[in-house]
């Protein structure tokens, strides 16, 4: 299979059956994220208990990759430690600006499938938007208490 042909089809089995797009009842942390270049925007809520994200979700709407890679990020990151979950954030940032080592896409997993978007300059803000809303909230609360009414935009990073 082409890389091509593999790329379209992990970002249309996440965009149009997401695993992990619904509202969550019980989320200790939840920010709104902003793409207001292009519109695409969601609400992403995470539930965090000892250090551990143990389960998210999100609702909202955009572009196949906005939606795409925010579902393929909670993927990734439930079940992780929150500074690992930021860990694999930075490499999803590198991988984005092209500096990412071998390792750290293959870490990415399914994630590591949106690499052409770097050559995208458009729709790198798309693919970002769920990460940095990711890394706001875990950076801003250490992933400890419940953020609601806030947002991020990706043109304030």
């Amino acid at each position: 299979m082409e890389v091509k042909e593999l790329y379209r089809e992990i970002l249309n089995e996440h965009n149009v059956n997401p695993a992990h797009k619904l509202a969550m009842d019980g989320a200790t942390m939840e920010l709104q994220g902003v793409n207001p270049s292009c519109g695409d925007n969601i609400t992403l809520f995470l539930k965090v208990e000892g250090g551990v994200v143990v389960d998210g979700s999100y609702t909202g709407s955009g572009c196949a990759i906005s939606q795409a890679s925010v579902d393929m990020m909670l993927d990734l990151v439930i079940g992780k430690k929150a500074d690992e979950a930021v860990r694999l954030g930075e490499s999803f940032m590198k991988m984005i600006k092209g500096t990412a080592s071998e390792e750290e896409i293959e870490e990415l997993d399914e994630a590591g499938a949106l690499q052409d978007i770097s050559h995208m300059p458009a729709r790198v803000k798309c693919a970002v938007l769920g990460w940095r809303t990711l890394d706001e909230m875990l950076r801003a609360k250490g992933g400890a208490v419940k953020m609601g009414g806030g947002s991020v935009s990706c043109d304030a990073h």
